[in-house]
């Protein structure tokens, strides 16, 4: 399918041909709010709109006018406005007002209950001069108020899936009126599984209506809905699904794993956001950021699946009037929040695709203003947050947390730009202001007036400093999937520490190497060579974090289960032949023949063991001499075992079972028992 350019203002959005070739000449562009029905162009002026956004602009062409529509825009793009608008000339029809609200002329599908509130209060002051009736229906609520508001009549439905098809079974909701059925956020009503809703609700609907779908992405599965229940669609992509979000900034924190949540804190104290939300990927890991950050006195709300609707309603409603300051929720819960003025989002726990990055982020970041995305990402999971950032099409500033001094310094920075001081002293302030500075002198007021304002805030807290991360822009020298990878090449300088323990110790490296960097301090990318012998086990650590690891294993030099660390001047002695290579992913186990006949357990195969005066497995014929005093073994069929011993089992008569209403009838041996 060819794909047309469309110039806008300063945007550009993109229109596919669709099986009649319809393109938009350039001479025939639109300006703002030109086609637009007057009653919902004096409301977007009323509500402030002085232009429209790219996505806005592309449904409002007279050729896509009674089309259906397949738009993909980024979360935050003014997509519910942007179907509001395409509605308009279909529900109208030319007149300037509804008529008395009767059977609903249009549909709109949300994923969940937040959403779905929220697209009502957007249709209701959209259509407001233009007396539109706006009804809702979705989980959570009394269904039997809704029942009514439905007899009463409604221009517009807005629901959820699931309510709109209990309603529909009902027979509560006629939909023999409807010219248009809109699916908002089609992706997420996928994924979160209700794809069977949609289709019965699509297959209720009359066969000559507008169907227009709206998603941030579009998928195959997406592809394919939109080819089942369209016509002739017109796919429209604003610029802005091209490339990076420009009103977000995003940042990737590298952290030491240890340190993941005190640089949250230390992200929303430098930034002092008027609404920030926290995505974590588990319901435990929400509660225990919310319990972390209420001790440390963050106003905090958390939104997961495990919260009432009404308990979700009252955390929503506490961030957006001031209450809370920060929301910390999982993915599923937070889909389709609105908070006004989100300034930043910060990902506790890595997104586990692209399209969830972009929709966590697009949390922010609307209606032009700026925002923030912050990914916090632990030293093992710099490589996978790069890759993630790269199929999203990110480019993101690489960067250490801010520290403690920086949070400090921007506290500072915040004080001194405060407007109080750009204000004039008032007449009724004069007097007590020349008292205080004859008093306690203009220093001590000063000091006095910087403790207090530090005083309701969260104490910034003290990382561990992390090397700098540069991110890979080739990709080319990257192996396949499946191919060997190149060998590590020189680790740089180092320091060698011997550990007291060895093979006969039972160090295993994957153990060792998570105790190391837990105790020390330290990743596993500052861990060189693993050379182990009997009795000790040499390591290679670079020479930049030896202060580090030496400060974090303490006076005592000793990590778990009594092992000594003792740091060398040089390189190990390694004179011990084999036993000093380095460690090259043998497995624990295997046998390491020794010079002394013994084995050193590594794990290949056992060693046959030797018993005096005892049976070995010598095969049937071959029979121990010598008296034992082991029990007498049977020997079982197709299997190897010991001789009987040189005397005779005793034997003893097997009792008769006789079967129940059977006279005379004999029970069949056990071992004949499945028969």
């Amino acid at each position: 399918m060819a794909c047309d350019v469309l110039a806008a203002g300063t945007a550009l959005f993109f229109i596919d041909r669709d099986a009649h070739g319809i393109r938009i000449p350039k001479d025939k562009q639109m300006t703002e709010f030109d086609s637009i029905a007057p009653a919902i162009a004096q409301a977007l002026t009323k509500r402030g709109y002085s232009e429209l956004t790219p996505v806005q602009k592309a449904v409002l062409g007279a050729e896509l006018e009674g089309r259906d529509v397949l738009v993909s825009a980024q979360t935050g793009s003014g997509k519910t406005v942007a179907f509001g608008l395409a509605l308009a000339s279909s529900l109208l029809d030319g007149k300037e007002r509804f008529a008395q609200a009767g059977a609903p002329l249009a549909l709109a599908v949300a994923p969940t209950r937040e959403l779905a509130l929220q697209v009502k209060r957007e249709l209701e002051w959209l259509y407001e001069l233009t007396g539109a009736t706006v009804a809702s229906c979705v989980g959570g609520m009394d269904m039997r108020t809704e029942r009514r508001s439905l007899e009463r009549g409604a221009h517009i439905v807005v629901g959820t899936p699931g309510r709109l098809c209990d309603h529909i079974r009902r027979g509560a909701l006629d939909m023999s009126g409807l010219k248009a059925v809109v699916l908002d956020e089609a992706d997420e009503m996928l994924d979160l599984g209700f794809r069977e809703d949609l289709e019965f609700i699509l297959e209720e609907a009359p066969a000559e209506r507008r169907t227009l779908m709206f998603s941030a992405t579009v998928p195959r599965s997406i592809a394919n809905l939109a080819k089942s229940y369209q016509r002739d669609a017109v796919r429209i992509s604003t610029q802005a699904e091209q490339k990076q979000h420009l009103d977000i900034e995003y940042r990737a924190l590298t952290v030491a794993p240890a340190d993941r949540e005190n640089a949250i804190i230390n992200v929303l104290r430098f930034y002092e956001a008027r609404n920030a939300l926290v995505f974590c990927s588990t319901r435990a890991a929400v509660n225990h950021l919310t319990a972390r950050f209420n001790n440390r006195g963050f106003s905090v709300v958390a939104m997961s699946g495990e919260l009432s609707q009404n308990e979700r309603t009252h955390a929503l409603q506490a961030m957006r009037d001031g209450r809370a300051r920060v929301c910390i929720a999982t993915d599923v819960a937070a889909r389709g929040i609105d908070l006004p003025g989100l300034e930043l989002v910060i990902h506790a726990d890595l997104p586990t695709n692209p399209e969830t990055l972009l929709h966590r982020s697009g949390r922010t970041g609307r209606a032009g203003r700026k925002g923030v995305s912050a990914l916090i990402v632990p030293n093992s999971a710099r490589r996978k947050a790069e890759r993630l950032l790269r199929d999203a099409n990110i480019t993101p500033t690489w960067a250490k947390p801010p520290s403690a001094d920086e949070v400090t310094r921007r506290d500072d920075e915040r004080i001194l730009a405060d407007p109080a001081f750009e204000e004039a002293i008032r007449e009724e302030e004069q007097d007590f202001v020349r008292e205080l500075l004859e008093k306690h002198g203009a220093e001590q007021v000063a000091a006095a007036f910087v403790r207090l304002s530090r005083a309701g805030r969260s104490a910034p807290e003290d990382l561990m400093d992390t090397p700098s991360f540069t991110p890979s822009t080739d990709r080319g020298d990257r192996p396949e999937r499946g191919e060997p990878r190149a060998p590590r090449g020189d680790f740089g300088d180092s320091v060698w520490f011997s550990l007291s323990a060895g093979r006969k110790q039972n160090v295993e490296p994957r153990w060792l190497i998570p105790m190391l960097c837990r105790i020390g301090r330290i990743t596993k990318q500052e861990i060189g060579a693993i050379k182990m012998q009997a009795e000790e086990t040499y390591v290679e650590i670079a020479r930049d974090w030896v202060d580090r690891f030496v400060e974090a294993v303490g006076p005592k030099r000793a990590l778990e289960k009594g092992i000594q660390v003792t740091q060398l001047d040089g390189m190990p002695d390694l004179s011990g032949g084999s036993r000093g290579a380095p460690y090259a992913g043998k497995k624990a186990g295997k046998p390491d023949w020794k010079s002394d006949g013994k084995p050193d357990w590594k794990g290949e195969g056992k060693p046959k063991r030797k018993f005096d005066a005892k049976p070995e497995f010598a095969g049937a014929d071959n029979r121990s001499s010598e008296k034992t005093d082991s029990k007498p073994w049977s020997k079982k069929s197709g299997k190897p075992g010991f001789d009987k011993p040189g005397f005779d089992k005793p034997k003893f008569d097997k009792p008769k079972f006789e079967k129940p209403g059977a006279e005379g009838a004999k029970r069949k041996p056990f071992k004949n028992k499945s028969n």
